[in-house]
């Protein structure tokens, strides 16, 4: 038995024996994915609803909305790192998602009936 495995680690010396090692490095890969993949998202969705409902040209609307979207996606990446669990990282990302994507939904109908 090497000295690593005496204090509880693996043979590999990165990974830690129980399971509190791997539900460590998933809830840290979720987070990543969620900062990525759910802020992306996000700042596309804000970027989009802006650009439709700002009261302006539409090449104005969509700088401003373009130009949101950098401080949007800043916010959600900074919001899943300081939540303090992966599953509350995707749920604040995904609660203003699901309002935005209402909205923007909301526009194409009401849109698509008049």
């Amino acid at each position: 038995m090497s000295k690593l495995e005496e204090h509880g680690y693996s043979r590999h010396g990165w990974l830690s024996r129980g399971s509190a090692g791997l539900h460590y490095r998933l809830g840290v890969a979720s987070r990543a994915l969620a900062s990525i993949v759910g802020g992306y998202a996000l700042s596309a969705l804000a970027a989009t609803v802006t650009a439709i409902y700002l009261p302006a040209s539409r090449a104005e609307a969509a700088v401003t909305g373009m130009l949101a979207s950098f401080v949007v996606y800043i916010c959600a990446v900074l919001w899943v790192f300081a939540a303090r669990s992966a599953a509350r990282a995707w749920a604040g990302l995904l609660a203003p998602g699901a309002l935005l994507g209402a909205g923007l939904l909301w526009h194409f109908y009401a849109r698509a009936g008049a």
